[in-house]
């Protein structure tokens, strides 16, 4: 049996805090550093992802949100404590949802604490906020194309509804990556420039783009990704062809349901329409270290990171918010 490691960490800490919903509410504070309960590990943040999940709570629309809380669904970093000493301190670890930033404290932290089950191991030399980037991005995106879609396999066409955001952006590199024909929309003409220089096949979006898709691929589309929500899903659903899939991956629009959905109208026939929302234990850690490899190599390019400090991550939020940045946003807990 493994010997149990401990050792000595900070009395405190800095995290970003939610006391109630509204972006006035979030602060960044001194807190005990956590101690882990049994089963559960700690980790030293040394990166961490924003993701749309926490503007919804800051928002005030995420359910089963209590306060007041730290934020974070995601966090990268490397183990400082498993008290049964199955995983050595510097382990280097991420960790994702389950509950992180909504009913226990998240990543927005320098030490979080964590079920030892959700928690996926690596070992990369790549800097922080490259590492920081990927874990929830790369499960989302790995999950809606293996589970939420069938085209995952080469030769086949899937087009990303929302193509510039983060998400959109690394399934459009995985999907290129297995062989697969990937058309990508975006709202804005800046947005079609970084589609075209990743080799994606950009549709300038306007809510109303199944006649263009299917003038670009004859018969509609293998697969959409919908990670615009529900204005455009009746839309995507247009866009495909009798035998296609569209997986309901996002809520960019934060338009979350559908008045008068009417399955036999929205849905043409031998269309499929499916959802994805997965958890760390979704996403494989040799996927998650093949990623890695690949990018450290230049074999893959993911996604642009932006790394902010924690001290500003109010003003990361209000970038997420609308839109200033195309990629992905991390925070950074020890700059």
């Amino acid at each position: 049996m493994t010997t149990p490691t401990t050792r000595t960490a900070p009395a405190t800490m800095r995290a970003a805090v939610l006391s109630a919903p509204g972006l006035d509410n979030l602060r960044v504070k001194d807190l005990p550093v956590p101690d882990p309960p049994e089963g559960w590990v700690r980790i030293r943040v040394m990166a961490f992802g924003l993701n749309r999940s926490e503007y919804h709570s800051v928002t005030g629309q995420a359910e089963g949100m209590t306060y007041p809380r730290v934020l974070g669904i995601e966090a990268a970093g490397v183990i400082d404590l498993d008290p049964a000493g199955e995983l050595a301190p510097g382990t280097q670890a991420a960790t994702m949802m389950g509950g992180m930033g909504r009913t226990f404290d998240g990543g927005y932290a320098q030490y979080v604490v964590v079920p030892r089950a959700q928690v996926l191991t690596f070992s990369c030399d790549l800097p922080w906020p490259v590492i920081g980037s990927v874990p929830e991005t790369l499960q989302t995106a790995y999950g809606s194309l293996t589970t939420g879609l069938d085209a995952y396999d080469g030769g086949k066409s899937l087009l990303v509804r929302g193509g510039t955001s983060a998400l959109g952006l690394a399934a459009a590199a995985l999907a290129a990556e297995r062989g697969c024909r990937v058309l990508a929309t975006s709202r804005r003409e800046a947005g079609l420039e970084l589609l075209t220089s990743r080799g994606v096949e950009p549709v300038l979006d306007d809510g109303r783009i199944a006649e263009r898709v299917r003038g670009l691929v004859p018969g509609g589309v293998d697969g959409v990704l919908e990670l615009v929500g529900a204005p455009t899903l009746r839309d995507s659903l247009r866009a495909t062809a009798p035998g296609g899939v569209v997986c309901f991956t996002g809520m960019l629009s934060d338009s979350w349901t559908i008045p008068d959905f009417y399955p036999m109208d929205w849905i043409p026939n031998g269309v499929r329409l499916t959802a994805y929302s997965g958890q760390s234990s979704d996403l494989p850690a040799s996927e998650l270290q093949r990623v890695l490899d690949r990018i450290a190599a230049g074999a893959l390019e993911l996604l642009p990171v932006h790394a902010y400090s924690l001290e500003d991550i109010v003003d990361a939020q209000r970038d997420m918010a609308s839109g200033a940045r195309r990629g992905k946003l991390v925070g950074l807990p020890w700059d």
